[in-house]
């Protein structure tokens, strides 16, 4: 079995005020770049096989130094890449309020019956991370795998893989903390089974 590990990239400059990003090019604070560089001393003797990474510049700078500390060229799979929150896109929660009220108190209800307006299906999103996750394992069946992306569609993920209903990935799952280790253990198939979960990193 291939041992994921799930890491959301490190703190962005809307992180303050929780911010939809979702497709948003959002740069990392310093914080955030310094939570990548003790993700990269960590990676140093994690023993990984191999770094798959979103395409957006914030998941791309969080693997960078595990590129350097490790010696591994980062893949990088548009199909690891965030949700798009549409019209969600650069708002916080209360703004959601504000302007779409109605669309918002039924996203909390069911986030994916009613996903947020102009935004991407969690369904069809669950789809293309299960089809990337499936390719890492092929590709190395017996590893271990960094797998750094964003929070929404890494939750979205585990649900599928652990057999829990999509629609409760906010409340199974409320926080992806940035640059945390989440390890699943997954066969390709049917079995899985979850390792940890946002477990700090420790250089």
């Amino acid at each position: 079995m291939t041992e994921l590990v799930l890491v959301r990239h490190g703190e962005t400059v809307w992180h303050r005020d929780n911010r939809y990003a979702g497709r948003s090019d959002v740069a990392l604070t310093d914080h955030g770049r310094r939570q990548a560089e003790v993700l990269g001393d960590w990676s140093a003797t994690a023993g990984l096989d191999a770094v798959w990474v979103s395409p957006l510049s914030r998941a791309r700078e969080t693997a960078a130094p595990v590129a350097r500390a490790t010696g591994l060229d980062p893949h990088v799979d548009e199909r690891i890449i965030e949700l798009d929150f549409g019209r969600a896109e650069g708002l916080t929660a209360r703004e959601m309020e504000r302007d779409f009220p109605k669309a918002r108190a039924a996203f909390v209800a069911d986030p994916v019956t009613n996903y947020l307006p102009g935004g991407e299906d969690p369904a069809l999103a669950v789809k293309r991370m299960t089809s990337c996750a499936g390719d890492i394992v092929r590709a190395y069946p017996s590893g271990r795998v960094l797998v750094v992306g964003h929070s929404t569609a890494h939750r979205l993920l585990l649900c599928h893989l652990l057999g829990l209903p999509l629609r409760s990935y906010r409340r199974v799952f409320p926080v992806f903390r940035n640059c945390a280790l989440t390890t699943v253990r997954w066969d390709g198939e049917g079995q899985a089974a979850l390792l940890e979960f946002n477990t700090p990193v420790e250089s």
